[in-house]
């Protein structure tokens, strides 16, 4: 299983730093924060992003996202439109396989039907625009109350209604135990599907107060991470994972020093790279 850094766990760096240090690390791969990404297009062209990620021995996974793309307004739409086109020239340009799409705000008194439909619509018409260009969506569920995909259970639904191969899944490790998920939706999940494994640990809180800011390293809390790797080992699962932590204390520390924590405690936790039970390499 190939590893990857989120550019969130070190958030306060920027893109060149991002794959310093993951470079640094060990990482195979690495998930392009968007912010940092354009940031850094101000001054660089996608020419020496690819040149810079190939001298770095890294390989692009993802540009990670387009916030909020289904129940807006017709205007917000064509800017998101318009936001994925941009995204996804920029992936094709460097190789980068996946644009990371995120479900908007949960409409008030709105039903599951209604929630699928608008999400399917969404997506097929933003992967319109991306597959021409070789580009795929990964689209995460939020499990936050006010979120419109809450769980993976719903998520699967939403991706296997949409039925592209362009479109798939991220799960993140603490939206699907905050949310609620199921691991029986994990048990019938096509691996093909699943794009992106967002791996984070949380700290002993009840659900409800669980925030972005409590995520720890993998193995520092409470997150259910061994039995769900027993289930992605059931399905076939063994891609990828990447490593994101929105910890604004871990923002405030030595970036390479994170990227090196966050890599080892991923690999003890999977029993991966230098962990592996199999004394393999891991990918």
């Amino acid at each position: 299983m190939k590893i990857a850094l989120n550019g969130a766990t070190i958030m306060y760096a920027d893109l060149e730093t991002d794959i310093k240090a993951a470079a640094a690390a060990g990482f195979d791969l690495i998930e392009l924060w968007k912010s940092k990404l354009l940031k850094y297009l101000e001054s660089h062209t996608v020419e020496e992003l690819k040149a810079t990620l190939e001298e770095a021995k890294l390989a692009p996974w993802s540009i990670n996202s387009i916030e909020h793309i289904s129940f807006r307004s017709e205007e917000d739409y064509e800017k998101i439109k318009a936001e994925c086109r941009d995204l996804a020239e920029i992936a094709k340009a460097v190789d980068c396989p996946y644009v990371v799409v995120v479900p908007g705000k949960l409409p008030k008194g709105a039903s599951e039907e209604t929630l699928i439909d608008g999400s399917v619509r969404v997506l097929n018409e933003l992967a319109d625009i991306a597959e021409p260009l070789g580009v795929g969506l990964a689209f995460e569920f939020l499990g936050q109350t006010d979120c419109s995909v809450q769980t993976l259970d719903l998520a699967k639904k939403i991706v296997e209604k949409v039925n592209r191969k362009g479109v798939g899944l991220v799960i993140d490790s603490f939206h699907f135990y905050a949310g609620n998920s199921t691991f029986e939706a994990i048990d019938t999940l096509d691996p093909e599907k699943l794009f992106i494994f967002h791996i984070n640990d949380a700290e002993d809180l009840p659900k409800e107060q669980l925030t972005d800011a409590e995520r720890l390293y993998p193995g520092k809390g409470i997150l259910p991470l061994g039995e769900m790797k027993r289930r992605f080992d059931a399905i076939g699962y063994d891609r990828m994972v990447s490593i994101e932590i929105f910890r604004p204390e871990y923002w405030e520390q030595d970036p390479y020093e994170v990227a090196r924590l966050a890599k080892e405690a991923t690999e003890r936790v999977l029993e991966i790279g230098r962990h592996s039970v199999r004394g393999s390499a891991g990918k």
